[in-house]
């Protein structure tokens, strides 16, 4: 038998679910409001070859950290889990591949999977103007960080690379009104992240102003001061600076560096770049960067330019970059096998954010 529903009946049923969308709209967004627990992260591979010295079996590649390895590379798959609450949270962020490996190089100290936490701290909000951080937090010097992702350039600074990479301890940060912010910190010595292991601790202060930032560290006798900030010149043209000392008590050594970012935005998915780089280091400070020859710990210094392009494609970021650095001392071999003090190279990125 088939059914007939009267018109008038239909009638009142969609008024009924017109009526009832505002009441499932707010209700899907009181929800979604309440939502703290999420998943995010990166995945990133490259290609680097260089231009004017030998590649391969031999190939070498400039001081500083990641993105070093040859032809078709490995970057990493960084999987952060954070929950957000109204007063406490947490962050768990983990990392697998050649980057990640690079960044957590005191690990493991003592676990087994130490050298995969990039991250892992929890937080109170105490008030409104002061949070509580506790556990493993990357540092709060410098310009560029870990994640590919968060830097504009692929390939990264000298004063990246001498700087610290984590930390482990309590901090505490302030909002102090009017665009003013400072913390406060207590850690095991630098990149010290699963233990302390020495009996010494770290300290470490921060002064920021309007995106601007003033850090200090201490850390078994090193002291390092740095500032870091950046300057919408215009509304396509930004302009990032990092400056720092380092200095170890005892005739350690010391290294000073100073770079600087413009970047220019052409249209809304392109953006072209500039990092312009002179770091020295003297007093016999361990050339770790590669800067002079091999065991030599005389002063040395680099100037280097790297020029980086940034395309987005949705979630994905594409990164063509060409690099030239060039040392006050041989620290490099060209295409005969022999020592200069030049280096050019290129490299391709392709970043995924989700």
């Amino acid at each position: 038998m088939k059914t007939i529903i009267s018109t008038k009946y239909i009638k009142k049923i969609a008024f009924i679910a017109l009526a009832s969308i505002p009441v499932l709209a707010f209700a899907q967004e009181e929800e979604e409001a309440k939502t703290t627990f999420e998943f995010s992260g990166t995945v990133d591979a490259y290609y680097r070859t260089n231009l004017t010295a030998p590649n391969g079996e031999d190939a070498i590649a400039p001081g500083s950290s990641f993105a070093n390895l040859d032809g078709f590379s490995l970057g990493m798959a960084n999987i952060i889990a954070a929950y957000e609450g109204d007063k406490v949270g947490f962050v768990a962020d983990l990392v697998f591949g050649p980057r990640g490996t690079d960044a957590i190089f005191a690990s493991p100290m003592y676990s087994a999977t130490g050298d995969i936490v990039n991250q892992l701290y929890v937080y109170w909000n105490v008030s409104e103007d002061v949070t509580l951080t506790f556990g493993n937090f990357n540092t709060f010097l410098g310009y560029e960080v870990i994640s590919p992702a968060a830097n504009f350039n692929y390939s990264t600074s000298y004063l990246f690379s001498y700087g610290p990479f984590s930390h482990t301890g309590l901090k505490a940060d302030f909002d102090l009104g009017n665009d003013w912010s400072a913390m406060l910190a207590v850690m095991n010595p630098t990149d010290l992240t699963e233990l302390n292991g020495t009996g010494d601790y770290a300290v470490g202060a921060q002064l920021g102003y309007s995106g601007q930032f003033l850090n200090f560290l201490y850390s078994q006798g090193g002291f390092e001061v740095d500032f870091t900030g950046g300057f919408d010149v215009s509304e396509d043209f930004f302009l990032g600076v990092n400056a720092a000392h380092f200095s170890q008590e005892d005739n350690g050594g010391s290294f000073t560096g100073v770079a600087l970012y413009p970047q220019l935005a052409t249209s809304d998915n392109f953006t072209i770049g500039l990092r312009g780089e002179y770091f020295t280091t003297s007093d016999g400070f361990d050339n770790v960067a590669g800067i002079g020859a091999a065991g030599d710990t005389d002063d040395g210094s680099v100037f280097a330019v790297t020029l980086t392009g940034s395309a987005t494609v949705g979630d994905l970021i594409l990164k063509p970059e060409i690099r030239l650095d060039s040392t006050s001392e041989d620290a490099f071999i060209d295409n005969d096998m022999e020592a200069t003090g030049s280096l050019a190279s290129v490299l391709f990125a392709a970043i995924y954010s989700f």
